[in-house]
């Protein structure tokens, strides 16, 4: 049991750096890009992979802690506990606000331009997040577990070890988290996915025959399908998860293993390393600004690892120069951006 511990925990370690390198260089590449950070669905994207950024940087870890490897107060462990649930809530939102902003993309068209602004798309993603943290933090004002609370009083002990299960009932995962805040989105997203997909088969029959009605509804498609690749993605890595809990919870005589469950989690938290992943095959212009990024980057430091042994002080020079003008070329792109 204790190497399948370790193993376990390797593997979440792992899937946290992934998550973490993954979507910190997809923020770079968005943020860098000034042409994408303009774009509504852009900055949306920004807040899914942020959120998936923090299931590295704090819900892995805080997954590990709560794992009945360290003894705390109650709220010592409940708090940790609910950071876990705001963020995968967030992503849930910004998935939600990703499949609206595409509907009223292709619903329309014209009027999206001037209504969807910069600042009504950062504005949406501060609600986003808003309403994940109040949804999330939903234990903490009393839906936890008052018989852990009374086995404390009872017992006069002022700790607990630390799990999940151990402050968070399953009533609350399976009645709230699941049929209130996860399942009915996901469904929403698939019902507003296959609408627009409907709607653009229509518009595409429509006989419209111009290059630039061609070439925008194309682009349209295939960012279109690559987000329903990542909502399809989703719904395969976390469903598992909340299946096991509603057996555990409706059918208590069954037992899931607890490497079953461990594989769940495992799978739910390599969600978030998937993401990046397709963002970099299969959306143009990330895909673009991450290679113009590595370019940018790694081209001097190739450049002195093959000249290393015959490295001068005027070569030092060069290559000093050859990165001020990386620095001058992304200033101008920016600027250029800025201007159109």
């Amino acid at each position: 049991m204790a190497k399948n511990n370790v193993f376990y925990t390797v593997l979440e370690v792992l899937i946290a750096v992934a998550c973490c390198l993954g979507n910190l260089l997809v923020i770079w590449a968005v943020w860098t890009c000034g042409a994408m950070r303009r774009q509504p669905t852009f900055c949306l994207i920004i807040s899914l992979a942020v959120a998936d950024f923090l299931v590295g940087a704090v819900a892995i870890p805080l997954s590990v802690l709560v794992d009945g490897r360290v003894r705390t107060s109650f709220y010592g462990c409940l708090l940790p506990s609910c950071g876990e649930i705001v963020v995968t809530q967030a992503s849930i939102h910004s998935l939600l606000a990703i499949a609206v902003d595409r509907c009223l993309r292709v619903y329309i068209p014209h009027r999206y331009k001037t209504m969807m602004t910069q600042k009504l798309s950062w504005t949406i993603v501060g609600v986003c997040w808003v309403s994940a943290g109040i949804l999330g933090s939903v234990p903490v004002f009393g839906w936890n577990r008052h018989d852990t609370l009374e086995q404390m009083e009872a017992s006069n002990s002022t700790t607990i070890t630390c799990t999940f299960l151990a402050v968070i009932p399953m009533s609350f995962m399976i009645n709230f988290n699941f049929f209130a805040c996860v399942l009915p989105p996901m469904l929403l997203m698939m019902l507003l996915y296959f609408y627009i997909l409907i709607k653009m088969q229509h518009l595409k029959g429509s006989g419209a025959s111009s290059s630039e009605f061609r070439s925008y509804y194309q682009k349209e498609r295939k960012l279109t399908h690559s987000l329903i690749l990542i909502l399809t993605v989703f719904v395969v890595c976390w469903l598992p998860l909340h299946f096991m809990n509603m057996i555990s919870f409706y059918r208590p005589q069954t037992t899931v293993p607890h490497e079953v469950f461990y594989m769940g989690i495992l799978l739910s938290q390599a969600n978030s390393a998937i993401n990046p992943v397709i963002y970099a095959l299969k959306i143009q212009h990330i895909r673009a600004a991450l290679m113009s990024l590595w370019r940018r980057l790694f081209m001097c430091k190739e450049a002195e690892e093959t000249h290393m042994s015959s490295q001068t002080p005027g070569n030092a020079s060069s290559c000093n120069t050859h990165k001020m003008r990386v620095i001058q070329d992304m200033i101008n792109v920016t600027t250029t951006e800025r201007d159109e």
